[in-house]
């Protein structure tokens, strides 16, 4: 897998000077710990990525990950937080927590609430104005989760809850570690804390033994829940995991036509998101620019928004006046 990584540079150096050594393969031996890498420099970009764990232990039957990432490895809490600040300092403005398996962060040191600390402690780190959470497991989100999140005066409305399927029995055959009812659970509870999250996810069609009712419970999951954004997959067989060896795989057009059906479905409850935001002030951070007029930046809820400016606006939070929609952009004019 990844372990060792931190020594590729030293690897690459002997190479070059013709320096050799034999290495082995080393297996991951239970609990690892976490392997450092410091950052030294940062580029011109307003959106920074803090890796705060590594591995996975969840074992998807589907997934290849925990074979070659290992188990859980989370990160010093401490030298996250130093991370975060020569980010801030960098002028970053936004951060996003990220990795495989962020739900799981602190697990593997037995720490409890790990993540919210982790949360609340840079929500207080000046320079740093927007917080936001990578793909996360839908039994992370709690009452007491949520009440704290949400209290936070820099974190952002937008949860990536990966669902993979929206019928019981196909969770099942993935090894997920949750039911439609516990899910759709969660999501009230995002709600009932902030009313205008944007809630994305990832859904694989296809997935071996998939029958036509066990689509259609997919579709009927998706017009209920009312996501912002999804990502759909075909289902691919990953050597090595339990699913590739599973009976009843589904032939490739099957695929492509639950894949067009559930995109078109996507794509038309997406647009219904955005249009709740129409001839509204948003705040948006200016990432990107498209032109030297025409600037791209995102809203605290993930919404993707085109802004005209004579003035050079990236890297600022502005709020703009949201005029129309086009394709899956909000416009600024």
């Amino acid at each position: 897998g990844t372990k060792h990584k931190g020594n590729i540079g030293s690897l690459i150096k002997d190479k070059l000077n013709d320096i050799c050594d034999d290495y082995e393969i080393a297996a991951f031996q239970g609990r690892e710990t976490f392997e450092e890498l410091t950052i030294s420099t940062v580029h011109d970009k307003t959106r920074a990525n803090i890796k705060i764990q590594d591995g996975c232990s969840q074992f998807c039957s589907y997934c290849i990950i925990p074979y070659v990432r290992g188990p859980i490895r989370s990160r010093n809490h401490n030298d996250i937080i130093q991370e975060v600040k020569k980010i801030a300092e960098n002028g970053y403005k936004e951060i996003v927590l990220n990795e495989i398996h962020i739900s799981s962060y602190g697990k593997d040191l037995q720490l409890k609430d790990s993540l919210i600390k982790l949360i609340e402690d840079i929500d207080s780190i000046e320079g740093i104005e927007r917080i936001r959470l990578g793909s996360l497991e839908p039994n992370l989100i709690n009452e007491e989760f949520m009440k704290r999140y949400a209290a936070l005066d820099k974190t952002c409305d937008h949860f990536h809850l990966s669902l993979q399927s929206g019928s019981d029995n196909v969770l099942k055959r993935m090894n997920r570690k949750y039911s439609t009812e516990e899910y759709r659970n969660n999501v009230k509870l995002i709600r009932k804390y902030m009313p205008e999250a944007g809630i994305t996810t990832d859904i694989i069609v296809g997935f071996p033994g998939e029958s036509d009712e066990e689509f259609n419970e997919t579709l009927e999951f998706v017009k209920d829940i009312q996501f912002s954004r999804i990502h759909v997959f075909k289902y691919s067989i990953r050597e090595g995991t339990k699913a590739a060896e599973m009976e009843n795989q589904v032939d490739d057009s099957i695929k492509t036509k639950r894949s067009k059906e559930l995109i078109d479905l996507a794509d038309s409850i997406s647009n219904e998101f955005m249009n709740k935001f129409m001839d509204r002030d948003l705040s948006v951070l200016i990432e990107t620019e498209k032109d030297d007029t025409i600037y791209e930046g995102y809203t605290t809820n993930y919404l993707k928004v085109l802004l005209k400016s004579d003035i050079n606006v990236k890297n600022e939070i502005i709020n703009v006046h949201i005029d129309k929609i086009r394709n899956d952009y909000l416009l600024s004019e």
